[in-house]
This record gives structure tokens, sequence and C-alpha cells, in this order.
């Protein structure tokens, strides 16, 4: 009987080493490493199209999607350990404006784009492609933030913070227009109750985790070390994201949220007398792992990739008025910056990537039909799959080039 795990070893193997190789040669040309990653994940995810389909299996296989979802877990847990609560609540006003305009603009203009090239489409498919360009993905610009060294800048701060808020927002939106949706198969009205219960556990889990989180953490971790073995302090400390990540997603928000959030409240003043820690941080005993697992997830996005999509006219005109419409409505949130000395074209700018986040959200229309009619048509699904792509890729060169400007 062949063993089920060498296929995955075999697939990891490929998929490291072609991130390294794309990581390098994006970096001696200057950018990100992290674009090196998905355009590496873009090149293997066709190589079908030259006779070549296994990265294609690849691509679909469920045991390495889930190590996908695990690194960038885990890589916005790291990024959450360079900041603390006290540093968002003092960003935390910005970060709610920033948001904000962040999801209400992108929505007006993904409707008028609906509107103009799928005149005959329901208004309801407007609506919709309208809310898949309201998320913002935290993974991508979170990725570029810390290869660069500035996710501890109060421009990385707003954009994390808006981000999070970005998703309990997008949520809601999208809540509300599948709720809407739905009530119109039915023939019913909307049910508004069921929208506030979205929202009121959007907002006391949030709460109730950076609050509770501070409280419980230092008692957390005095436990811990009271414990005989080694690993202790990184085992307590990934105990505690996987938790807050499982109850982020149990409520209906991303797991990513539940991990930022749980590296926000792990201060290292909690876990400072902690025996055994072999006078290393934290972040320090995390970061092998996610070096492991969080160049799977992009490498892996850009496998989903299919380049056949850009052969058809009709695809390309929608998913370029759809990018231009997401870029566009994100620039929006550097009004969010205005009256303080921030780089506000750069919180703009590293909220402008979809990444997952706009996958999820246009996955999810292909699930919604209106009399007997997908919401989101295979064309439809098409233009925002490279509307996803191109705001991902777009964003760590642009990025890199707007945090390198000189002040002012």
């Amino acid at each position: 009987m062949a063993d089920p795990v060498a296929p995955v070893l075999l697939a990891l193997a490929a998929i490291l080493a072609g991130a390294k190789l794309g990581g390098d040669l994006a970096e001696r040309i200057g950018q990100p490493a992290v674009l090196g990653e998905l355009v590496v994940g873009i090149l293997l995810g066709n190589l079908d199209l030259v006779g070549v389909p296994w990265f294609r299996g690849v691509a679909s296989d469920h045991t390495i999607d889930v190590l996908a979802r695990l690194g960038v877990v885990l890589l916005l847990f790291e990024v959450g350990l360079e900041s603390t609560v006290g540093d968002m609540l003092k960003v935390g006003g910005r970060s709610l404006l920033v948001a904000v305009l962040g999801v209400v603009t992108p929505w007006v203009l993904g409707w008028g784009v609906g509107a103009l090239l799928l005149p005959d489409a329901s208004p309801y498919v407007h609506a919709f492609l309208g809310a898949t360009l309201t998320a913002t993905s935290v993974g991508i610009t979170a990725r570029v933030l810390k290869d660069l060294g500035r996710a501890q800048s109060p421009e990385a701060r707003i954009i994390l913070g808006a981000a999070v808020i970005d998703d309990v927002l997008g949520l809601v939106i999208l809540a509300v227009v599948a709720g809407v949706i739905t009530s119109a198969e039915r023939g019913s009205g909307i049910s508004y109750g069921a929208v506030a219960v979205i929202l009121a556990k959007a907002v006391v889990f949030l709460g109730g985790a950076l609050v509770l989180g501070v409280a419980v953490s230092p008692r957390l971790f005095g436990l811990a070390g009271r414990l005989r073995g080694s690993g202790l302090l990184l085992t307590t400390a990934l105990v505690f994201c996987f938790t807050l990540a499982y109850l982020a997603s149990a409520v209906g928000l991303a797991a990513i949220v539940g991990a930022y959030a749980a590296g926000l409240v792990l201060e290292e003043a909690h876990y400072v007398d902690f025996p055994r820690q072999d006078e290393r941080r934290l972040g320090d005993l995390v970061r092998p792992i996610g070096t492991l697992l969080v160049p799977v997830f992009f490498v892996l996005m850009g496998m989903r990739v299919e380049l056949r999509s850009f052969a058809h006219p009709e695809v390309l005109g929608l998913a370029l008025l759809l990018t231009l419409a997401a870029i566009a409505g994100k620039q929006a949130c550097a009004l969010g910056g205005l009256g303080a000395p921030l780089d506000r074209l750069s919180i703009g700018i590293g909220m402008i990537p979809r990444g997952e986040v706009g996958l999820i959200f246009a996955n999810l229309g292909l699930s919604l039909t209106l009399h007997g009619e997908r919401i989101v048509s295979p064309a439809i699904f098409s233009g925002l799959v490279i509307m996803v792509v191109l705001t991902t890729l777009i964003t760590p060169p642009a990025l890199k080039w707007s945090l390198a400007r000189p002040a002012g």
C-alpha cells in the first residue's frame, strides 16, 4: 500500500524549493520575496499548458491547502507579536476611519462597474461584485511590511488594525447582500435580526479577545511555567493562538483575525520570568515554523490562478475595471491619515490586496443562486480571480516603492 504522506512530502519539497528560488530572484531585482513566491506559484500551477499537469493536482490537494491556511494563521500571529494592544489603541480611531472609507468606496465603485459592464444582470449581481471588493487581505501586506522591517511603524499598525476591522465590516456587508439574495430567491424579506446577530458576534469576539486575553494570558503562562519539559513557551503561545483562531472561525470571522488578536495580546511582560526560555524571544521561537509554512500559502495562491482566463476579452475587460475600482477604492483610505504625520499613500497602497479574502468572497458567489441562476457566473468568477491576482501582485512592489520615498 502506498504511503499517503509521500505525495505531500514531494509537493512540499517542490513548493519550498520554488518559493526560495522565486524569493531570491525577487530580492535580486529589489522586490520583496513574497512577490517571487506568488509568481513562482503562477508558473508552477500553469505548467499543464506545456504538458506537465502534476502541479494542478497539488493546487487542489486538501492537505496542502490545510498547511497553507495554517501558514497564514502563523504569519498573522507573528505580526501581532510585534505590536501590543496599547500600540493598536493609539491608532484605533484612525484604523476605524481607514477601514470604513476602504469598505464603502470600493463597494460603490464595484457596484458601478457591474452596472456598466453587466447591464442585463440583476442588481443583486452588481451589489455582490461591490461586496467582493470591500475586503482586504492582511496576509499579503503583513508579509511585505515584515520583509521590509516596517511591521512596527505607525502606518503598519493603522493598516493592520484597519484590515482587521475591514474583515468585520466586509463580513457584515457580505452577510447583508447574501441575505437579500437568499430572501429574494425564497420570495421573502431580509432578516435584519440575523445581520444584527453577526455584527454583535464580531464586536463581542474582538472586544472579548483583547480585554479578556490581556487578563488571562499572564495567568496562563504562569501556570504553564510550572510544568516540566522543553518548548513550553512556544507550545503555550501556540495553544493560545490556535484557540483564539478557532473561536474567531466559530463565530463566523476569519481565523486570521483570532491569530492576530492573540499576537497583540501576548506581551513580553507576560512571560519575561518564564522558566527555561533559553534567552530567546517568543517571536524568534515562532519564526522557524513560519519559515516552513508561510511560503506554502503564497505559492499555493499563485498556483490556483488559471492563465487560460486571460484568453477571453470580456473577462479581461471586467477584470481590468474591477482592478481599477479595487485600487481606487482603497486609496480613499488615505483620507483617514489627514491631520497626522503619516505616509497616507502607503496606507492606501497597503489596503489594496484582496488575496485569499477576495477569493473566499468570490467563491461564495458561486453557491448563491437567484431564479435558478448563479449570482456569480464562471466568467464573472474568472474576472474576480484576475482582479485578486493583480491587486496581490501590484501591492508588494508598490508598497516597497512608497515606503522608500524620501519623507515629505
